[in-house]
């Protein structure tokens, strides 16, 4: 068996571990597509319930819309989503989202997903404090593109269980998933959904491996 199918192999097992322990986690939460993208640039380094937070107090005001919130002065915007954190920064960088799709597709969220997936990526990874995992996000959760979404817990789990090695960079990382994997928008959202939850409940920085659905898993 050659490396790359020995790594989709084990994906695979480490996939049917881990949702035969979750479940199906229906990940991501949001009402609309727009209100996914908010979280996407607000959920960057801080929990998701600091974001819940954040979202909740926008949607108090009747504010979650793309034209609603590029006209609010970005001081009463931050102020808005202080909960999540680094609020003024995030402030800037979902404002830069808004005038991107103001100015490349006239605040029409349905007219910038008709964009071909490479190139609408392109176009994201563009825009100030959109990296990679924020864009894969979006394309992912709020348009339902088989994109997979590598993060922190991503890169723990397959280093610690030695499917990658360390030092691999976010694409060399997304290429192992996107190479060994069915390309299926379903198969990326629940997985890349139980790796978070393996990484905060077992993959810690001090492991729980004892308990881990993955425990015994063969390295």
């Amino acid at each position: 068996m050659s490396q790359d199918a020995a790594s989709g192999k084990k994906l695979l097992v480490i996939y049917e571990k881990l949702n035969g322990h979750f479940g199906d986690l229906q990940w991501w939460p949001g009402e609309t597509p727009f209100e996914v993208i908010v979280g996407a640039i607000l959920t960057q380094n801080t929990n998701w319930g600091n974001v819940e937070k954040a979202i909740r107090n926008i949607k108090s005001g009747d504010l979650l819309s793309p034209g609603k919130l590029l006209r609010m002065k970005e001081a009463k915007l931050a102020k808005l989503i202080r909960p999540c954190g680094y609020f003024n920064v995030k402030a800037k960088r979902l404002k830069e989202f808004l005038k991107f799709l103001k100015l490349r597709y006239d605040g029409d969220l349905e007219k910038m997903f008709r964009e071909a997936t490479p190139a609408l990526r392109e176009e994201l990874l563009g825009v100030k404090g959109i990296g990679p995992e924020t864009a894969d996000s979006i394309l992912l959760y709020a348009d339902g593109r088989p994109e997979f979404v590598v993060d922190a817990y991503t890169r723990r789990i397959m280093e610690r269980h030695r499917i990658i090695p360390e030092g691999l960079d976010y694409e060399e990382i997304k290429r192992l998933f996107m190479d060994n994997l069915p390309k299926s928008a379903r198969l990326f959202n629940q997985f890349h959904a139980l790796v978070v939850n393996a990484g905060k409940d077992f993959c810690r920085r001090t492991p729980r491996c004892g308990s881990c659905p993955l425990k015994g898993l063969q390295a």
